[in-house]
């Protein structure tokens, strides 16, 4: 077994108080989220971030924008390709590697720490009351962003070797929610090498760690047909009725059809106006898979159960005039958009894996149970990457702590326990014996360096 030799247990100090209030009072959210590539402050989150960091002997390998060609590829989902048009999309919104320990140590004497620091939209002034933190990011992930470093820095003073013998990368990354799966976050990082033996994903996850993500792909359902007033609605195309049949449809039909997948049904829109009768409009669904398969085949039964919820509609509208212009376009005006698809999961762990599994038991730590879903995250990215293994595992709950909802929180004590999880978990991996060390450590170190300048580069920017 490990010899954990536990470290003094880490707590958050308050200095790192006063860094999460800072950090959520920095509105973070990309223009995915908020359609303003000039209200996003990123790059004075990641400032603030890297100088706590650095009081530690962290140091900074990389703050920079990611190159435009990173949202060129064909599972870049379209609303960021769309987006990137603007060069002012990917300027604001840069990502942070920090390295404690030699720059040249090999991928299986590092471990590697993936947390965002962007949000989503909903911003409002954040509080502490001793007690719990208010604010968005509390939980997702600003609150976990502090409590990780420090963990890393108990961890240094418990033990010598983190940060001579065994490096720690921390990859603080924006690009992760607005639907941009991190395509030009965390991937770019991951292509580049900044990875260890051990990956870990801060994310909420009731302490419990999850080797596996979720992928997930968007489309869209449109309806493009003819107004009408409401006076005459016979005359036109009637899309709210017409998509709002198809979502209760798909919601009702599609779970359960393709084993290892769940169907959100998001977004309805075609207008606001009550005088009128909207023609066209869109249907957004969300279907989270665990493999390619899985997600090949939920694609073919959406478009299976589409055509079965057009017949039904055109069904339940015969002998209602209202409604029969709509029913015999039906087909006609309604298309299917891929927004998004294409993107890998991460299974599960693949090959030699044990070390990490005794590595993680040895320190406390519960495994998400199997029969439990898993969620939809940056960690995708880790899928197939060799001499790896990858846990999602933060403090806290997505839906009990309300992230990306109203009043969303973090609590001290929680934050206190995960900082002091980080710790042991990086201590034991130290100490670790032979059995719970990583196999076959590459010979070649994997973690390239790049000095580049930790500025904002757009014009008046502080």
């Amino acid at each position: 077994m490990t010899d954990t030799g536990r470290p003094p247990r880490a707590r958050l100090t308050g200095e790192d108080h006063a860094l999460l209030l800072r950090l959520l009072g920095i509105p973070t959210a990309g223009p995915l989220e908020t359609g303003d590539t000039g209200a996003v402050r990123l790059w004075e989150a990641g400032r603030a971030y890297a100088a706590a960091a650095r009081r530690f002997g962290m140091s900074v390998v990389r703050h920079a924008a990611p190159p435009g060609s990173v949202t060129l590829r064909d599972d870049v989902p379209v609303p960021v390709r769309e987006a990137a048009g603007d060069p002012a999309f990917l300027v604001c919104q840069p990502s942070l590697v920090l390295r404690l320990g030699p720059p040249r140590l090999p991928r299986g004497a590092t471990v590697m720490f993936n947390v965002h620091l962007d949000t989503v939209a909903g911003w409002w002034p954040p509080s502490f009351d001793g007690a719990r933190f208010r604010g968005r990011g509390a939980i997702d992930a600003k609150g976990p962003a502090v409590a990780l470093l420090a963990g890393i820095r108990a961890a240094r003073a418990a033990e010598p070797a983190v940060g001579d013998r065994v490096g720690v990368l921390v990859q603080a990354v924006a690009g992760e929610e607005g639907g941009a799966m991190g395509t030009f976050g965390t991937r770019p990082l991951v292509e580049q090498g900044f990875v260890g033996a051990l990956n870990v994903f801060c994310e909420p996850t009731g302490h419990r760690y999850l080797p596996r993500s979720t992928a997930a792909m968007t489309a869209c359902v449109r309806v493009r047909g003819q107004d009408a007033v409401d006076d005459r609605p016979e005359a036109g195309h009637n899309a709210t009725v017409l998509l709002g049949f198809l979502g209760h449809h798909v919601a009702t039909v599609l779970p359960g059809r393709v084993p290892g997948t769940r169907v959100c049904v998001a977004g309805l829109h075609t207008g606001e106006r009550h005088n009128k009768v909207y023609g066209s409009g869109r249907l957004l669904l969300n279907l989270a898979y665990a493999d390619r398969e899985c997600g090949r085949a939920a694609e073919a039964a959406l478009r299976e159960t589409l055509r079965e919820g057009l017949a039904a509609f055109r069904a339940g509208a015969l002998g209602r005039p209202g409604l029969a212009r709509t029913a015999d376009d039906a087909d006609a005006i309604t298309s299917l958009q891929w927004l998004k698809r294409g993107l890998p999961a991460l299974g599960g762990p693949t090959g030699d894996h044990a070390w990490a599994e005794r590595l993680l038991e040895a320190c406390g730590l519960s495994r998400w149970p199997a029969d439990e879903p898993a969620f939809t995250c940056d960690a995708l990215w880790m899928s197939g990457v060799p001499d790896t293994y990858t846990a999602v595992f933060g403090p806290g709950g997505l839906d009990t702590n309300r992230a990306h909802a109203e009043g969303e929180y973090a609590d001290l004590g929680e934050l206190d326990r995960y900082a002091d999880e980080v710790a042991r978990l990086l201590v034991a991996f130290a100490r670790g014996t032979p059995a719970s060390r990583p196999p076959h450590p590459p010979a070649v170190p994997e973690v390239r360096t790049a000095t580049v300048p930790t500025d904002d580069p757009r014009p008046g920017a502080r």
